[in-house]
């Protein structure tokens, strides 16, 4: 039977206090997409609100994979996202969310997500985050009472990262965040590949690392 992932997106089309554009950062969704389409998954996609969720990097049609994705069943898919409130997570064998600033504006203190996020750590599958898609697992409990995180290594968008892209928007520093939580949190110079497993909980920096989030979960999967 093939395996089941299941992607979280953000419903967040703005952010910050001039109301930034954004959305789920295309290329973190359509690679790691590729990836998982290629070993024949069953891919489906929940979002905080249901429906369309924005989508940022439209513009990026340079990249095959990007196109392909928005002319194929990937971007339809999207568009008709399940509420996450109301998608039975224990269908999957793996939760992925990509980044883009939307993450960072209705994840972190939903409790829908944070319920879903442990539901599925907890029964033993597999929890997948890229660039400022960790925001999601900042406040996620695990069934005994403790952090998600805590004690993890982790990556995700760095604070020199953030300086040079969004600074002004975020409503905090998610290498910050992370660190105040408790985890160890890695990192390599900006905008470079780096993806990293900690048992069932795959990480990576920036949007380089989205291929590299995949395979390793996929590895796990395998």
């Amino acid at each position: 039977m093939s395996k089941k992932v299941l992607f979280i997106v953000s419903s967040a089309a703005q952010i910050g206090p001039k109301n930034r554009k954004t959305g789920n950062y295309l290329p973190e969704v359509a690679h790691p997409y590729h990836e998982f389409e290629q070993k024949k998954y069953v891919i489906d996609f929940a979002s905080v609100q249901g429906g369309e969720p924005p989508v940022d990097g439209m513009e990026l049609t340079e990249d095959p994979i990007n196109v392909s994705f928005i002319n194929g069943k990937g971007l339809r898919d999207m568009k008709q996202s399940k509420k996450i409130s109301e998608t039975n997570v224990k269908a999957y064998d793996a939760i992925f969310v990509p980044g883009g600033l939307g993450p960072m504006v209705d994840m972190p203190n939903n409790q829908d997500i944070q319920k879903a996020i442990a539901e599925t750590y907890d029964r033993g599958a597999i929890v997948g985050a890229v660039c400022h898609g960790p925001a999601s697992l900042l406040n996620v409990k695990l069934k005994d009472g403790s952090s998600l995180i805590e004690g993890k290594t982790i990556s995700a968008f760095t604070n020199a990262e953030e300086e040079g892209y969004a600074k002004d928007d975020v409503p905090f520093l998610l290498e910050s965040a992370i660190k105040e939580k408790g985890a160890k949190f890695i990192s390599v110079s900006p905008w470079q590949a780096n993806s990293i497993a900690d048992g069932r909980l795959v990480t990576g920096q920036n949007p380089a690392s989205a291929k590299g989030v995949a395979e390793k979960m996929i590895a796990l999967l395998n």
